[in-house]
């Protein structure tokens, strides 16, 4: 079995793990079942991928997307690794290949969807190939009341027990309460070892703001960031469209994605998105899901997503190479009855619905936090920081005010009410406001009918929306999404507890006319370079028909741009560039880098390229031509040819007898002394 850590420069091109993989991939490659919670952009994949190559047989991969699938596999066989997809996509001519190559032995990886686990020849098959290690891609697929629930997954725990091998499960987005389903549903039996490796994307920047002309917002918000990689989310299959045609008609390259949409024309915009730079998908919840695209600049929400969870997931698709990211959230009133609605209408049982209203409110939580807005977001799920400096909320910290006698005098009103009503009937309570439900109800005769005549409205609305983020109040499932008083109110009611409220959510202020700045990626000088070596990758990726993170990820290019390699040497040190694609790809990016082909090394020494090796053959090639007439320059004229010198340089032997095996009797005696200083040196 080979090493993963050797592996992990040699063919994936990476000098160190990412913080917590090195743990996951020891546990995974010494047989553990493992459960990894870690954040999307933190390299799940290379923690099964590593294991897979590194050890014999074959490991299965379950996955929920085809697209997914067929990229994965595009970037291992670009690094060399042989790897292979069985889904409804395929062709007759992708299919007979992957079973030749599981016959012959030479396939690591191999991908599937979950619902080939219900054809009964599946199991058969994967007991003949040798399958040594299940991973599971996106295990939260399993959670039975979760966004993402795919039926299927619930085979994968009955596989595990008929292979009787481990299993390794993978996920973003897994409160404790998913954790513990997916336990239960893929290792029941066996206990797992839980990696839980934070959700903290420090390169994200998180904004919100409440919607106030929304669709300009948006517009300023990609005008800020023109030509570069983003996703806006929308509510409805109809905004989509609307948003994708004004981001079009602002000079963007922006397309619409929903599951209305014909499925190859869906096809053809993930195909598109994948392979071009610049281009923005407007897109419900519908696209993103096993998006691989590592340079996704930016994600947008045009409206407030579904939950924390949905949230989190969707802006961890921005800034996958770790190269600074930046997202914005709109939300309003319109959005949260739509929310509400959509959990009331669902077919979950009613203590599903009533944690779902609750995860609403966390997520409305995080929209009207008054302090840093990733400590809220982690805090959600467990973890704990200070102050990021990478959000709105640090950057300009909102104005706050003792909100505790307008939350009172509102859990006052919903108490005396009977906790029977929405807060569109308790704000008329509350303003004074005599409607013909609130009079036939003798609602006017409550003490605290009128108490709130001195806020707006509007403001009322986003004192129980700041409400709702505290989770003060939640809707009543069985009362028709009435209010009621959570246990956390109670001692604000009695008294006991005071509530701060933030005051710019409830006095409505102008949109700004600033448009918000972009950090920069690279400096100027070199963005003409960055540039042409993006047209190159583009031209390879077309020619390849891979996207074009494939040959190079912008962080890569980036690195080349600023770095400016001159050798193969210094171009192997690059992030992301491994054996094969120095192989293939070296010479061809370093003539556009130095405007000219690096000097054509010997495929012996190319081999080397990068490693220590290769400075070994260097030292070895000069000292056999300063001996090649012997040491007083009047000897017979004798060489080492350069796989020699090669075979001497990965050897790295600094016994006599075994350079003396690999030179020979005449080459030793002019040589071995020479080369035996150079390898003891080392």
């Amino acid at each position: 079995m080979k090493r993963p850590d050797d592996l992990l420069k040699s063919v994936f091109g990476f000098d160190a793990y990412r913080p917590g993989q090195q743990e996951i991939v020891e546990a995974v490659s010494a047989g553990q079942n493992t459960l990894a919670i870690m954040p999307t952009g933190g390299g799940k994949s290379l923690c099964f991928q590593l294991p897979a190559i590194a050890q014999d047989g074959v490991t299965v991969v379950i996955s929920p997307l085809i697209a997914l699938m067929r990229d994965q596999v595009r970037s291992l066989r670009a690094v060399g690794i042989e790897a292979g997809a069985l889904t409804s996509g395929n062709t007759e001519e992708e299919i007979e290949q992957v079973f030749q190559l599981l016959e012959q032995g030479q396939l690591k990886l191999l991908y599937m969807a979950p619902e080939r686990l219900a054809n009964p020849g599946t199991l058969m098959m994967l007991r003949k190939v040798n399958t040594r290690l299940i991973a599971v891609d996106e295990a939260h697929c399993v959670s039975q009341w979760g966004h993402d629930f795919r039926p299927d997954y619930l085979r994968i725990g009955e596989l595990r027990k008929a292979l009787d091998v481990p299993l390794a499960a993978f996920t973003a987005t897994a409160d404790a309460e998913t954790r513990d389903e997916i336990v239960t549903r893929l290792f029941a039996g066996v206990r797992p070892k839980i990696f839980l490796r934070g959700f903290d994307r420090p390169n994200i920047y998180l904004a919100f703001q409440p919607k106030n002309k929304p669709r300009q917002q948006i517009l300023d918000f990609a005008a800020a960031r023109k030509g570069q990689s983003g996703i806006v989310y929308c509510g409805t299959r109809a905004k989509t469209e609307t948003l994708a045609q004004a981001l079009s008609a602002q000079g963007h390259v922006a397309v619409a994605y929903h599951a209305g949409m014909d499925p190859e024309a869906r096809r053809v915009t993930e195909a598109r998105f994948s392979r071009e730079d610049g281009l923005i998908v407007v897109a419900t919840v519908a696209f993103g899901m096993g998006v691989d695209k590592p340079d996704i600049r930016w994600v947008a929400h045009a409206d407030l997503p579904k939950s924390i969870e949905s949230y989190y997931q969707e802006i961890g698709r921005a800034g996958r190479d770790g190269a600074p990211a930046d997202t914005l959230t709109l939300y309003g009133a319109d959005d949260v009855r739509l929310r509400r609605g959509q959990i009331d209408e669902g077919l979950a049982p009613v203590e599903r619905k009533e944690a779902d209203h609750g995860r609403l409110n966390a997520l409305l939580g995080l929209a009207e936090a008054r302090r840093c807005r990733r400590r809220t977001l982690l805090r959600y799920f467990g973890d704990e920081m200070e102050a990021c400096g990478n959000c709105d909320l640090c950057d300009k910290p909102p104005e706050v005010f003792d909100g505790t006698e307008q939350v009172r005098k509102a859990l006052s009103a919903i108490l005396r009410t009977g906790e029977y009503f929405g807060a569109g009937h308790l704000i008329d309570v509350l303003r004074g406001v005599t409607t013909d439900k609130v009079h036939q109800r003798g609602h006017d005769r409550l003490p605290t009918f009128g108490v709130g005549a001195d806020i707006s409205k509007g403001a009322w609305q986003a004192v129980f929306r700041q409400m709702m983020g505290y989770d003060l109040i939640r809707p009543d499932v069985t009362r028709f999404g009435a209010l009621r008083m959570t246990a956390t109110a109670r001692p604000i009611l009695r008294g006991e507890e005071t509530i701060e409220l933030r005051r710019d959510t409830i006095i409505a202020r102008a949109a700004s006319t600033t448009r918000p700045k972009v950090r920069a990626q690279i400096s100027e000088e070199d963005e003409p370079l960055l540039s042409a070596l993006k047209s190159k990758r583009r031209a390879l990726a077309e020619a390849a028909r891979a996207p074009a993170y494939v040959i190079f990820p912008d962080k890569t290019l980036i690195e080349m741009a600023t770095s400016k390699p001159v050798t193969l040497d210094d171009f192997s040190r690059l992030s992301g560039v491994g054996a094969k694609k120095l192989e293939k790809f070296g010479q061809v990016f370093l003539a556009v880098i130095n405007g000219a082909p690096p000097e054509e090394l010997h495929p012996a020494r190319r081999r080397l390229a990068g490693r220590d090796s290769g400075e070994i053959f260097d030292r070895l090639q000069a000292v056999q031509l300063d001996l090649a007439r012997g040491d007083d320059g009047a000897g017979k004229l004798m060489s080492c040819s350069n796989a020699l010198l090669a075979k001497l340089a990965e050897a790295k032997s600094a016994d006599l007898a075994a350079i003396s095996r690999i030179l020979g009797a005449p080459k030793t005696e002019r040589f071995a002394a020479r080369f035996l200083e150079i390898l003891r040196a080392q």
